[in-house]
């Protein structure tokens, strides 16, 4: 499975550089039925490396999974990812990016607008949306984590431009997120919590 993420992200990632970079890009995926998407700025490397870019993150080592405004995830179903529940809603999504050891996708709910954030008018509908707490997580938004997931990480032919992509895996899918020469990858399945915990109730 994970070889048919890096082979797919492989192709999107060519394909992308050769007819130029778009500024934002979508990863959809349906589970339940019902819409998950992750919008995202796509930076490009553009000589540098991965890790020395990892290097001069903040002390908590949080990284904000894309470029310019705040990636967002949409999940319209309840999820379970990575094993940890996540109630249908919109998210900040984050890494966490330690120096040795697995990386983490971080969860957060705060959306609000820091004050006086001025936001370019990329889409019409990002114009709207925060920058992320890139810088300051620790301090001020970490109380509002909903989770925080070990990822996988694997090795994978260079990508220039980061891409994220959900691959099809039973009855959810399985998130990749490629830049530079790794591959990070979870699970996305159906959170059935809620539907289980009322028929429990109803007996």
């Amino acid at each position: 499975m994970l070889n048919r993420i890096i082979a797919c992200v492989m192709v999107l990632g060519t394909t992308a550089l050769a007819h130029g970079q778009e500024a934002w890009d979508i990863a959809r995926t349906t589970i339940n039925g019902k819409e998950v998407a992750i919008e995202y700025g796509r930076p490009v490397l553009k000589g540098r490396t991965l890790v020395d870019l990892m290097n001069h993150l903040p002390s908590d080592r949080i990284w904000r999974v894309g470029a310019g405004a705040i990636t967002l995830l949409s999940a319209k179903t309840d999820l379970i990812i990575g094993g940890k529940k996540v109630p249908a809603g919109d998210y900040g999504l984050y890494m966490y990016c330690p120096a040795s050891g697995d990386y983490a996708l971080v969860i957060n709910s705060e959306l609000d607008e820091p004050p006086g954030t001025v936001l370019p008018r990329a889409s019409s509908n990002r114009e709207n949306r925060p920058f992320p707490n890139f810088m300051n997580y620790t301090s001020e938004i970490a109380d509002k984590e909903v989770a925080r997931i070990p990822m996988k990480q694997i090795s994978s032919p260079r990508t220039e431009v980061l891409i994220l992509r959900f691959e099809p895996a039973g009855k959810g899918a399985i998130l990749g997120i490629s830049w530079g020469e790794q591959t990070w990858a979870v699970e996305f399945q159906p959170g059935d919590w809620r539907t289980e915990a009322e028929g429990s109730t109803s007996r």
